[in-house]
């Protein structure tokens, strides 16, 4: 493999990574199971999927102080739906915490950063949260898969080896 070829690979590792629904607790395992260098790996694909998901909660927090300013201008109370009535119990229940730790697992990261920001969450602390949360889940998957494969006890250097020779 030559270096644009293994440049390439970890450049695919970011944007995948960065793509909302590929998360990196999913990206790098599956990177690590081809056969490439767990720490570079686990790096990229926290990078990309950190800064993407910064980049949402930057995005639906200028939204929400713009619909807040022009509510309290015209005067417009919120009415508050079913849906939005449990999402709110929830919210109350397990808080930041809760959603961050649990929503990337079942909605992706960028959607939970979303619904965090927008229940009430402030960006900073939304950013921590999910930040901490896609490390976690990353970290955990990266390590199971890993000694997984050592377990296997598989003697070959991953797929994309095979791929491109």
């Amino acid at each position: 493999m030559n270096f644009f070829e293994f440049l390439w690979i970890y450049i695919l590792v970011f944007l995948l990574a960065a793509a909302p629904f590929f998360e990196a607790y999913a990206v790098v395992p599956i990177s690590v199971v081809a056969g490439l260098s767990v720490i570079p790996a686990v790096l990229l694909g926290l990078l990309g999927n950190i800064l993407t998901v910064l980049v949402v909660i930057l995005f639906v927090n200028k939204i929400k102080q713009w619909r807040s300013k022009r509510k309290q201008e015209d005067g417009e109370h919120e009415n508050q739906g079913k849906r939005s009535a449990r999402a709110r119990k929830i919210w109350e229940k397990f808080g930041l915490p809760g959603l961050a730790l649990i929503g990337p697992l079942f909605v992706g990261s960028h959607l939970t950063a979303f619904m965090s920001v927008t229940l009430g969450g402030t960006k900073r602390k939304t950013f921590h949260w999910m930040t901490a949360s896609i490390t976690i889940w990353t970290i955990v998957f990266t390590v199971l898969v890993h000694f997984g494969i050592d377990f296997i006890g598989s003697d070959k250097q991953g797929f994309l080896r095979d791929f491109f020779e």
